[in-house]
């Protein structure tokens, strides 16, 4: 998706592409981060907080209709109002008879120009998951969290069968000509990664377009190009890096047994030798 200026047209038109998709067969239907607006983080100002919504809210409502509608199961990113002056970047997912089958909280929160999300968002609580939905279990991480194998691990070893990421990322225009290709290339390559370590289907879901919050400011250039790896790493769909469409891939639950019987990672891992991860460092 582009996004526009106001939340209601982002739903809208988030409504509207779900319907589409569920059209030409998409059953599991993930949505970008925190779709409803423009990516505010650009700036640290308080008038964002406006944004929020709670869970239930506006958003799941709406959504849970034309999930029921079109009995398709959707993951819903969503700026949460959790409480007075407590916020999270969340997402809930919504099954195929429209209730809200779980909330995910991110759990990995950026703190670097023109993503200050520190400000805004609480880090989140509930730890990682993996919802059972008819189509098949369900991880859900949202954007920095994809950066970690920590988390991909673990949502992996509770069952998830893909790994979706929800993800508003991006180039800094005065950064794209040197560092542009390989930023998008390490960004592809680990989470490609993921899904070769874990035996998993990962699927990123970006937005596309120029974001500017003032008159003098550079905006981020978010890349688009969502993806689909499957579980040996082979990105099997990509979409493009300037134009909103529906991305649409086939999940072959037989693949990840073949793969992990021929790459048994989670056979051979060493649970026992794991212990000095949980540090910080290690001086």
């Amino acid at each position: 998706m582009s996004v526009l200026k106001n939340p209601n047209d982002n739903l809208k038109k988030a409504i509207d592409w779900i319907g589409k998709a569920a059209k030409k067969g998409a059953q599991v239907i993930c949505l970008p981060e925190l779709f409803r607006s423009p990516y505010f983080c650009q700036r640290e100002d308080i008038k964002y907080f406006d944004l929020a919504e709670t869970i239930p809210g506006p958003s799941t409502e709406s959504i849970s209709k034309i999930a029921a509608k079109k009995n398709v199961v959707v993951i819903v990113p969503i700026f949460e109002k959790r409480g007075k002056g407590l916020y999270h970047n969340s997402l809930a997912v919504i099954n195929e008879t429209g209730e809200i089958e779980g909330i995910y909280r991110k759990m990995h929160i950026p703190d670097d120009p023109a993503y200050y999300e520190k400000f805004y968002f609480t880090p989140g609580d509930l730890g990682y998951k993996s919802f059972k939905t008819t189509f098949g279990n369900i991880g859900t991480l949202i954007c920095w969290d994809q950066w970690y194998p920590e988390a991909a691990r673990i949502t992996a070893l509770q069952g998830a069968d893909i790994i979706f990421y929800p993800t508003a990322i991006g180039w800094h225009p005065h950064e794209k000509a040197e560092h542009g290709k390989p930023q998008f290339d390490s960004w592809k390559t680990v989470q490609r990664g993921h899904a070769i370590a874990n035996g998993v289907y990962v699927a990123a879901v970006n937005r596309v377009g120029l974001e500017t919050q003032t008159d003098d400011s550079a905006g981020i250039e978010f890349w688009g190009a969502s993806f689909v790896a499957d579980p040996q790493g082979v990105v099997i769909a990509e979409a493009s890096t300037d134009k909103e469409e529906i991305l649409l891939a086939e999940i072959d639950m037989d693949r990840i047994e073949y793969i992990r019987r021929n790459w048994p990672f989670l056979r051979d891992r060493r649970i026992d030798s794991y212990n000095e991860i949980q540090k910080r460092f290690i001086d």
